[in-house]
């Protein structure tokens, strides 16, 4: 992993990109082409299914954008950081935790998302 940051911020910076062109352009730069992105409710799979589930995202919540909550905590090919999803007048709509694994060039190749909070043991 060289900079594994800056793979994570050009994800948020494709999750919060509304153009579908340049949208995609970053999808390919940060994911692999067979990459897979599964979120409850949505999946999907290669490059224009991942920049196609941010645009179904973004016909539920328009004018939302999305904000890295923590740091990003990575060992051996996995990372995990937290987010929110924040509304145009600053409230949180939800927030998850994200679980990527990379591929050798440090893009993502599998990215796993959880909405909401743990409960308690």
């Amino acid at each position: 992993m060289t900079d594994i940051n800056g793979t994570i911020d050009t994800y948020l910076a494709m999750l919060n990109e509304l153009d579908a062109d340049k949208r995609a352009a970053l999808v390919a730069t940060v994911f692999t082409p067979d990459a897979e992105w599964v979120d409850p409710p949505l999946e999907s799979a290669g490059h224009a299914g991942i920049s196609d589930m941010v645009g179904t995202i973004y016909q539920h919540y328009p004018a939302h954008s999305f904000r890295r909550t923590s740091a990003v905590d990575a060992h051996h090919d996995v990372v995990r950081f937290t987010w929110e999803l924040v509304g145009p007048d600053g409230a949180v709509a939800f927030a998850g935790l994200d679980v990527a694994h990379l591929a050798d060039d440090d893009r993502l190749r599998r990215v796993t998302g959880f909405i909401g909070e743990l409960a308690a043991a």
